[in-house]
């Protein structure tokens, strides 16, 4: 029997077992071998294509990368072609797009690689058309743009957000906290510091032994289920911030524009008409999780023309080398003006490891 017979035949008995109690531990023990084939087929597909393929190597640049992801003819190659001036070919019919087409995205004083992929068909996950390639990039990502046709209802949806968690992405979502770490003797020891209500010891215990993990010290920080143990204990999945895109909002009424734009993790607009096209800039640049800062010299104004672009929670170590890779030997302390200052509005003295807010105000000191 070939892992494809393998993953429906437990596919199928999952579907048949009612969910309660009684259930849950053959629950996860079916889960974890369900995670287990699947990650043996992503493997051995990856292996025999020998990569992400012709027309999908595309080298990382900017302050990161993020990436088109949605059906044929939802207006994925339009609004690349209108955000970055990028030539992709558009077309009113499936499939205009066969490579990986990349743009860059001129985010608010950040560079921001922005890949058009070709169109997701149902069943990418399991390498129909050239669905692979496209997933695989997608988690080389720092954030996904899933592009919808808003006419469509939420049906392509919540068949892409189905097919990115079976290839491992989990969007929208963090890192579950555990400490998983496999050992060479001395048994299995579970500890949590929560109260457990979606999983108990008996299961932990039981998925562990379907991965033939008898050795290991496992350390719970949350309520997880199964799935995010699963995905602990693989060690392969991939947290990206996603930004849910409807297109064609000038074919429905206000009233489900409204309706959209006020779910979570999600805009609308209209390439053909250009709107949002700012405010989708202004999205991609908070999804990412930038913070602009200003430099100034001693004596000096500070320089507002020209900001330095770094993560939301990065210390003033990353400031100094945004501004040279060597600073940071030399330096003695800074001087911070701005919402991080506990002074403000006056002045702040710190060191390497403060945290810088948005739109603060830097001087660097050093020894030299």
């Amino acid at each position: 029997m070939g892992v494809l017979e393998k993953i429906r035949d437990i596919e199928q008995e999952m579907a048949r077992t009612q969910k309660n109690k009684a259930t849950e531990y053959h629950l996860g023990l079916l889960k974890a071998k369900l995670a287990r084939y699947r990650a043996e087929l992503l493997e051995g597909q990856s292996a025999k294509s020998g990569g992400k393929g012709e027309g999908f190597d595309v080298a990382k640049s900017g302050y990161g990368r993020a990436v088109l992801i949605g059906f044929p003819s939802v207006g994925k190659s339009t609004l690349l072609s209108k955000v970055t001036n990028t030539e992709s070919v558009a077309a009113a019919y499936a499939f205009t797009t066969l490579v990986a087409v990349p743009g860059v995205l001129d985010c608010e004083g950040a560079k921001v690689q922005l890949l058009d992929l070709p169109g997701i068909i149902e069943g990418a996950s399991s390498g129909r058309g050239r669905g692979r390639q496209v997933v695989a990039v997608a988690k080389t990502a720092d954030l996904v743009v899933m592009m919808l046709d808003v006419t469509k209802g939420d049906e392509q949806r919540q068949q892409l957000e189905h097919e990115l968690e079976e290839i491992g992405i989990r969007l929208n979502r963090s890192k579950p906290d555990v400490v998983f770490k496999a050992k060479t003797a001395g048994g299995i020891t579970i500890n949590s510091t929560v109260p457990l209500t979606r999983t108990d010891e008996r299961t932990i215990r039981g998925i562990l032994q379907a991965y033939k993990i008898h050795n290991a010290d496992v350390m719970i920080r949350e309520d997880i289920s199964t799935d995010d143990l699963i995905d602990v204990i693989l060690g392969n999945r991939k947290y990206v911030p996603c930004l849910y895109v409807y297109n064609k909002i000038d074919s429905i009424s206000l009233e489900e524009v409204d309706r959209l734009a006020r779910l979570p993790h999600t805009m609308v607009m209209s390439c053909e008409l250009d709107l949002n096209l700012e405010v989708f800039k202004r999205r991609v640049w908070e999804k990412m999780g930038f913070n602009r800062v200003y430099t100034k010299k001693r004596g000096e104004e500070p320089d507002l023309g020209d900001p330095l672009v770094i993560k939301t929670d990065a210390t003033m170590e990353a400031v100094c080398d945004s501004v040279h890779r060597g600073i940071k030997n030399k330096f003695k302390y800074a001087v911070v003006w701005g919402k991080s200052s506990k002074f403000a509005p006056r002045p702040q003295k710190v060191g390497l490891t403060h945290r810088c807010a948005q739109d603060d105000v830097v001087s660097i000191v050093t020894n030299v």
